[in-house]
């Protein structure tokens, strides 16, 4: 039993008028008056808070099956409430590690209402998560107390990868394979054959298809052209450090699960386009090693596979993760690593490890940067303390281009990108190196 706002106030003001009724009719009077107006007042509200019993709401609770890690996920609360007008407060114990739109959630409920209540939580880890009961409290139809009790929910919750993402993905992918945004297609570029089409002028002449041309019927006009398109089934191989430097915390996220997400993208991409994808993760050795393979059913093992994984504080031995993939790779693949870099120092033996790669494989080094550091470099200030963190940010982003000018030298494609950004930077430039036909 909870006092409400209107059981302080009445109680308050009979303490502020007992001082004049004192005068009016002595001391002993008013304490004896004012004393039996807050009893009845707190006898009320006993009595305002035991009946809210008879016309307890009820509700219920909806998860989503599987929480995305830095998304907001919805959850939504159904409440039932009997056939009288009330206020509810409700307090939902989601894990104490999210973060949360609304803590707490304030209802004015109509008779017999059915109303449907969301809010939303971001977990910033992966893993299986205690999920509470929902604490409720409900205004007597006096306004006088709160009858206050919890509705047993208890519930364990997952916390995967990016899955809202992969959705969205998924989704642009589809459309544009099914053409609802256009496929361009380069003459030339691809080596598998698409279809005809009748010649259009600035087409290259050697695409002409003259046994085609002869076999038309007789009447058409103009030769037809062979439309050619990117390969297919081939091989996708990326390789994801989960090493020291991926410990860091990146816009609220461990630097590996901005990784771990952007994997999964570029998995999903690879599969969608038909090509065979493996996936390694390694520190001082490799970790998780998962085979190349085509289908759907493969992304749902990646990610089963991939979710339970951490990052360690170790360093990562390169050389032997390249190593690992020429011994299980023998035929040519797009091997993207998907790491961090520091300084030219720390570089050196991601630099040699990728050198042995080219040009056998094509060796795609993807880091993930930190959007701070952009900033702070960025950001002119006079404050002494402020430029000497700038002059070190400034220092960090040029021995990352320094190292990066090497990478490219040895033959070695490079994208760096801020963290919260890679993933749909490098699914476009995974998907223009198919279309060019570079792999």
């Amino acid at each position: 039993m909870i006092p409400s706002k209107r059981v302080y106030f009445l109680l308050g003001l009979a303490i502020a008028v007992s001082p004049i009724l004192s005068l009016i009719m002595g001391v002993y009077p008013s304490i004896t008056l004012t004393l039996l107006f807050d009893a009845v007042v707190l006898g009320l509200m006993v009595v305002d808070g035991l009946k809210v019993r008879k016309y307890c709401v009820s509700i219920s609770r909806e998860l989503p099956s599987r929480l995305s890690i830095g998304r907001d996920n919805p959850v939504v609360l159904k409440i039932e409430s009997a056939n009288t007008n009330t206020l509810i407060q409700i307090r939902d114990y989601y894990p104490v590690e999210f973060a949360v739109s609304t803590p707490t959630l304030s209802v004015n409920l109509a008779a017999n209402d059915t109303p449907e209540i969301t809010y939303t939580v971001q977990p910033h880890q992966r893993g299986d998560f205690s999920w509470g009961n929902i604490q409720v409290r409900q205004l007597g139809s006096w306004g006088l107390g709160w009858h206050d009790w919890q509705i047993p929910q208890n519930t364990r919750v997952k916390v995967y990868p990016d899955l809202v993402g992969l959705r969205s993905l998924s989704i642009r992918l589809t459309l544009q394979s099914s053409g609802s945004i256009r496929k361009i297609r380069q003459m030339g570029i691809g080596t598998e054959f698409a279809e005809l089409r009748n010649y259009r002028v600035g087409d290259d002449l050697r695409f002409i298809d003259w046994k085609a041309t002869a076999r038309r019927s007789y009447g058409s006009t103009g030769p037809l052209v062979r439309v050619l398109e990117p390969e297919q089934e081939q091989t996708l191989l990326i390789l994801l450090d989960r090493g020291r430097l991926m410990t860091a915390q990146v816009q609220g996220l461990q630097r590996f699960d901005w990784g771990l997400n952007t994997t999964l993208s570029l998995a999903l991409a690879g599969l969608h386009r038909g090509d065979r994808v493996g996936v390694g993760v390694f520190d001082r050795q490799i970790h998780t090693w998962i085979p190349p393979e085509r289908g759907q059913h493969h992304l749902n093992q990646i990610i089963d596979r991939l979710t339970p994984i951490e990052p360690v504080l170790l360093e990562s031995d390169y050389v032997g993760a390249v190593t690992h993939v020429v011994k299980q790779q023998t035929r040519r693949a797009l091997v993207v690593v998907i790491t961090d870099l520091v300084d030219i120092t720390a570089s050196s033996e991601l630099l040699a490890a990728l050198s042995k790669l080219a040009p056998r494989y094509l060796p795609f080094c993807v880091t993930l940067r930190d959007p701070q550091i952009d900033d702070i470099a960025h950001t002119f200030t006079e404050d002494v303390t402020t430029a000497y963190t700038r002059a070190v940010s400034l220092d960090l982003l040029a021995q990352r281009q320094v190292a990066f000018a090497q990478l490219k030298q040895k033959g070695v494609l490079v994208l760096d990108a801020p963290a919260n950004q890679i993933s749909e930077q490098l699914v476009d430039r995974y998907l223009q190196l198919k279309a060019r036909n570079q792999l």
